[in-house]
C-alpha cells in the first residue's frame, strides 16, 4: 500500500492516485474533465424537489439525490455547468463510490481528498465545499441505513 493509500474501494483509490501522480495544472485539468463526465440529474428526480437536498454549506447550489438499488446507494448531482470544480469532484464522488452499500460510504475517511493533493490545487473554500458534500452523502447513507431501506 502506497503513502496515498488508506483503505478506500477500489475505484476511489484509484482516482485518487491518479491525481496524487499530477502537479497542480494537471489536477485541475483532470478535474475538469470529470466535470464534463457528470451525468445530468435524472427527469425523475428534476420534476419534484422533493427528492433532491440542497447542501447549504456549499457556496455553489449543489443538489443532491440518492436512491438504493438493492444493498447499493447510488448519488445523483445538480450542480450549475458554471461550477466546474464543484461538478468535477461531484463526478468523482459518484463514479468512485458506484456499487457501495451505505455502510461503505459511511466508513470513508472525511479528508480522503487530501491524498490527490488538490490542497495545493484548490482554494480552501473549495476544499470545504468538497468536505461538505462528502458529509452531506455520509448523512444520506446514514438515514438508509437507520430507515432499514
Amino acid at each position: 500500500m502506497s503513502e496515498n493509500e488508506i483503505n478506500l474501494p477500489p475505484r476511489l483509490q484509484e482516482i485518487v492516485n491518479d491525481f496524487s501522480e499530477l502537479d497542480r495544472a494537471d489536477k485541475l485539468e483532470l478535474l475538469l474533465e470529470y466535470s464534463e463526465q457528470l451525468p445530468p440529474l435524472p427527469e425523475r428526480f428534476r420534476s419534484t424537489e422533493t427528492h433532491l437536498e440542497r447542501v447549504d454549506e456549499c457556496a455553489t447550489p449543489v443538489d443532491i439525490a440518492a436512491e438504493l438499488d438493492g444493498e447499493q446507494i447510488i448519488f445523483h448531482f445538480d450542480i450549475p455547468p458554471e461550477s466546474p470544480t464543484v461538478r468535477g469532484f461531484a463526478a468523482i464522488l459518484r463514479e468512485g463510490l458506484a456499487g457501495l452499500t451505505p455502510q461503505a460510504v459511511l466508513d470513508l475517511p472525511g479528508d480522503f481528498y487530501y491524498g490527490m493533493g488538490l490542497q495545493n490545487a484548490l482554494s480552501p473554500q473549495r476544499l470545504n465545499g468538497i468536505y461538505f458534500m462528502l458529509l452531506h452523502l455520509k448523512r444520506v447513507a446514514a438515514r438508509e441505513l437507520v430507515q432499514g431501506r
